[in-house]
């Protein structure tokens, strides 16, 4: 699980397209605040070039941008927070939330940790890294994850979430820099955000079959509340 835990099973991909392109609404809005041209606006570009990718409508797109901007005449201001806490087990969660209402936000995330335990800011925030995150797919079978990772300047790197794919990590401040140089090294850059890497991530292997069901179970419930962009928790594989 790494990074970013993910909900498995095709039975949700239909579902997962809708959402997704409801959180990258959400991002675009966010990020269109420092400016409305993907040109000069780095963080927006990066986003922009992800919709494009999974084909979110233009007019969507367009509205997004106008949102954030203030150009448009429903402008909206979202919020992001975070929450920390544990799953069951203690199994270490961030969850990062784009809300464009605490008030409502607030109450929905304690109910939702009521299985786990929601704690203060901070209080598992010590046990993760600030990264970028870069998923990519190589654009011809010569790509080399090791060398494209050396030469375009990425920290580390490691077998992506789906087959074939590699996840890069970055300094946060390196996030664009990278995704920039990945393509000359035979990288085709499918995301790029930032995000939270576990340190000392649980082996699943350390967990019953009935324990690390409760654990999925709980990070599905909180992945499914409208407000939640991004889960990130501490299990390894």
């Amino acid at each position: 699980m790494g990074a970013q835990w993910k909900a498995k099973g095709k039975a949700q991909v239909a579902d997962a397209k809708g959402k997704l392109f409801g959180k990258l609404v959400k991002e675009i809005t966010v990020a269109a605040r420092g400016g409305a041209d993907p040109a000069s606006n780095a963080r927006l570009r990066l986003v922009v070039e992800q919709a494009r990718k999974v084909s979110m409508p233009k007019d969507t797109l367009e509205r997004a941008i106008k949102k954030g901007s203030g150009t448009g005449a429903d402008a909206v201001n979202y919020e992001r927070v975070i929450y920390e806490g544990f799953a069951p087990h203690q199994v270490a969660v961030m969850v990062e939330c784009l809300t464009d209402n605490v008030n409502r936000t607030a109450p929905e995330m304690r109910v939702l940790f009521r299985k786990g335990q929601l704690g203060t800011s901070g209080s598992v925030a010590w046990d993760f890294n600030h990264v970028g995150i870069i998923e990519a797919e190589p654009a011809n079978g010569d790509a080399d994850p090791e060398l494209a990772a050396i030469e375009a300047g990425a920290q580390d790197f490691e077998a992506g979430e789906e087959e074939g794919n590699t996840t890069f990590w970055t300094e946060p401040t390196d996030l664009d820099l990278v995704s920039r140089a990945l393509p000359t090294h035979g990288f085709t850059v499918l995301s790029a955000k930032l995000g939270y890497k576990p340190k000392n991530p649980v082996n699943p292997a350390n967990l019953s079959a009935e324990q690390l069901e409760e654990v999925e179970s709980f990070l599905a419930a909180i992945d499914g509340n409208d407000d939640v962009q991004n889960v990130y928790v501490s299990l390894a594989g």
